[in-house]
């Protein structure tokens, strides 16, 4: 039976994979012998996720607090060599028994490319708090067009093709060009 629920964040970084887990305490590690460092989702994360898991927003914005400072270090040398932007992320959930033991396999809600980070560290009681809002596109994020401006097959199934290169070809713009010339009749009563 489950008792409780992690949310859990894999980036995968050029220099290596970071493994994050909404929680205070400790690492956790998991069936496989991954290890997840603790770290501490804000208020309005849930909101944020729940939004883009039913894909109602474009981008989710997470601010991770509490990150120890070698994995901070670590994210702050990818980010200054540049090499972070799109870097995939994902979201997902975990299932816990009772003793705080995972059940099964995580189940995958959310999965972006990182768009941005903004770093942010402070002091609080004599040690080094690091802060790291992190920005995710998702799929439909290009699907923004400019005002005034029609959808193209071709161009949205290149797009689709660029963010997910191992999912099929998005298929919402197919129908464009056959009901760009439809004339619609009304009923002659």
């Amino acid at each position: 039976m489950i008792d409780s629920l992690r949310i859990l964040c894999r980036v995968d970084l050029p220099s290596s994979t970071l493994r994050l887990w909404d929680g205070s305490g400790g690492p956790y590690v998991d069936k496989h012998g991954d290890i997840w460092r603790a770290c501490v989702l804000t208020e309005d994360a849930l909101d944020n996720i729940e939004m883009a898991i039913n894909a109602e927003s474009f981008t989710l914005g997470l601010l991770l607090s509490g990150i120890d400072p070698k994995t901070s270090n670590d994210v702050w040398r990818d980010y200054r060599n540049g090499t972070i932007k799109g870097s995939v992320f994902q979201l997902l959930i975990q299932a816990m028994d009772r003793s705080q033991r995972p059940m099964g396999d995580p189940k995958v809600k959310f999965t972006g490319r990182i768009d941005n980070l903004i770093f942010s560290d402070g002091a609080a009681n004599g040690n080094l708090v690091s802060t790291i809002t992190v920005e995710v596109t998702n799929r439909f994020t290009m699907r923004t067009l400019s005002n005034g401006a029609v959808f193209s097959d071709v161009d949205q199934k290149a797009r689709s093709k660029v963010l997910n290169p191992s999912g099929a070809p998005d298929k919402f713009c197919e129908r464009v060009p056959l009901m760009r010339d439809k004339t619609i009749r009304w009923p002659n009563w």
